[in-house]
């Protein structure tokens, strides 16, 4: 692997324990003011200590991040389509390796949507993008994103996404957890990152999925909304920094949860306060 790629991901994957807990605050590129990602900056400040990386725009890069951060930028760099049009699988490259280059990245992404009908649009930008960032040294991570067909995250088309992204050239790949993840695993050559997915009904279950991803193969979470929709998101962030570098059981996570949640104020006291 090229140098420059190597250590550009080893600030997201951290060498001391092979995993990463990156924050996705990227959701309003097509979702809009995302309930409790209205106003970005409140969101991602008090959660920037505890990411080993933050996948977003650079939108909300260069409004709502202090230059002067140290935490390592996955950039999204797809879109084109939004939750009230015909298609979310409809996206291009928004964003170009230049545009990246100049805002100091780690790595770039973009979505492809397998089995879609802009499935070939999305394969072969990705192709396209790995090609640019290579010449620069920067990896590429692929989403393997599912629009509103939520009912695709089963393991035979995860599997076959993930191969696909990474037959590609993909550098690291993000997914979904599902059921017989460990197939997904060993049919991917390169590093999976599990997505969070849509707010779940307890932190339990949040703890649950980071422990069975982990334990499955998974060198990492990208987790948005499980964590900032929740009232306590330091607390949370921090119990899901215990599961992926320190191994920690979900019992012991609901532990350094309920404990965090002394010393960080609520998202509902600062709400209620305005």
């Amino acid at each position: 692997m090229d140098w420059g790629i190597e250590n550009r991901l080893s600030r997201i994957i951290k060498p001391e324990t092979g995993r990463s807990v990156m924050l996705a605050v990227d959701h309003g590129y097509f979702m809009g003011p995302t309930h409790r990602l209205e106003e970005p900056r409140k969101t991602i400040e008090p959660l920037l200590p505890y990411a080993d990386a933050l996948m977003l725009t650079r939108g909300v890069l260069r409004t709502s991040v202090d230059p002067k951060a140290s935490v390592p930028i996955v950039l999204r760099v797809s879109g084109g389509a939004s939750i009230v049009g015909k298609d979310l699988t409809n996206e291009q490259l928004t964003t170009s390796i230049r545009a990246a280059i100049r805002l100091n990245i780690a790595a770039v992404a973009m979505s492809i949507f397998v089995g879609s009908e802009h499935e070939h649009q999305t394969l072969t930008n990705l192709g396209k993008l790995v090609s640019d960032a290579e010449d620069y040294g920067i990896p590429v991570l692929a989403v393997t994103a599912v629009g509103k067909e939520l009912e695709k995250r089963d393991s035979r088309y995860l599997a076959l996404s993930c191969r696909v992204a990474a037959e590609i050239g993909a550098h690291f790949v993000k997914t979904y957890y599902c059921d017989d993840f460990e197939k997904v695993v060993r049919g991917c050559p390169v590093p999976l990152v599990v997505a969070g997915g849509p707010k779940l009904e307890t932190e339990m279950d949040a703890f649950q999925l980071a422990h069975d991803a982990i334990g499955q193969g998974a060198v990492g979470v990208d987790m948005g909304r499980n964590i900032w929709q929740s009232d306590h998101p330091v607390a949370m962030i921090r119990a899901i920094r215990e599961i992926v570098h320190e191994e920690a059981s979900v019992r012991e996570a609901k532990e350094v949860f309920e404990e965090a949640k002394k010393t960080s104020e609520p998202v509902l006291a600062k709400m209620s306060a305005r």
